[in-house]
């Protein structure tokens, strides 16, 4: 089997990068083949990019997330579209918005948000968002300005009767599930794959964070994806082949890579 771990902070698990690279060998030791690789900041992301360099199951998605609204960086957008002429660096992410930290204020995080849309939608590359506690607006600018190249709803922590809304818009938008899809609690996560399609559905590690139920209290790894794969397929009561196989192609999918 091969899995495809659509989003993982490798730069947080450790900022060793013989430990970075370790990361990624002992996750394609355990079946995850493909890696997405993510940053919060274009300091990060420079940094990671050239860690990871020989790890070439790794890519990569550059971008300014929420947490940066009040810092982007000097002449932010044209580094980011110089970014995505290397090799491996297939989307722009993770971006979007988060109204539970507070950063910065809505106004600012809206207009980050808008411009690296703006950004995608010009370099035809799919986006990856983060969405904390602010789904109504998320929505509402993705209804007017998602680009066409697509976009994926990381670490979904909304409902099914939000993933409805957004199939019923026609919107081109997957949806990424983490570890935390594995824990009693997560009705709300629960109910969404079971109405999901499973060709809308991708996996992530959200490493080091979200790590699944049954490696509690452990720092996440990409190579814990499986659990995650796993729970699904019971919860679903498919083969677990299917979900791993299924997810793989969405992610190649989405990213526009040959599986």
């Amino acid at each position: 089997m091969r899995y495809f771990d659509t989003h993982a902070h490798i730069g947080l698990i450790y900022d060793d990068p013989i430990e970075q690279l370790l990361v990624c060998q002992q996750a394609k030791l355990a079946g995850v083949s493909r890696i997405v690789s993510i940053c919060n900041s274009l300091v990060d992301f420079k940094q990671v990019y050239e860690n990871l360099k020989p790890a070439e199951h790794v890519y990569h998605a550059v971008g300014v997330s929420p947490s940066e609204v009040n810092n982007p960086g000097k002449d932010w957008q044209r580094y980011i579209e110089e970014a995505t002429r290397l090799p491996r660096v297939i989307a722009i992410g993770e971006i979007g918005l988060d109204y539970y930290h507070k950063f910065g204020d809505k106004r600012s995080q809206i207009e980050l948000f808008i411009d690296q849309l703006e950004i995608a939608a010009r370099l035809n590359l799919p986006v990856i968002i983060h969405n904390r506690e602010a789904g109504q607006d998320v929505l509402d600018i993705l209804r007017d300005r998602i680009p066409p190249a697509g976009a994926v709803l990381h670490c979904y922590s909304e409902n099914a009767a939000y993933a409805a809304d957004i199939l019923d818009l026609g919107l081109d938008v997957y949806f990424s599930f983490a570890g935390n899809l594995t824990y009693r609690n997560a009705r709300n996560l629960h109910e969404t794959v079971a109405f999901l399609p499973l060709d809308r559905i991708l996996l992530e590690s959200e490493a080091p964070f979200m790590v699944p139920a049954e490696f509690r209290n452990k720092r996440n790894m990409p190579e814990y994806l499986p659990s995650t794969a796993q729970f699904l397929a019971d919860f679903l009561n498919i083969d677990v082949e299917e979900v791993a196989e299924t997810t793989y192609q969405n992610a190649c999918r989405f990213f526009r890579l040959n599986p």
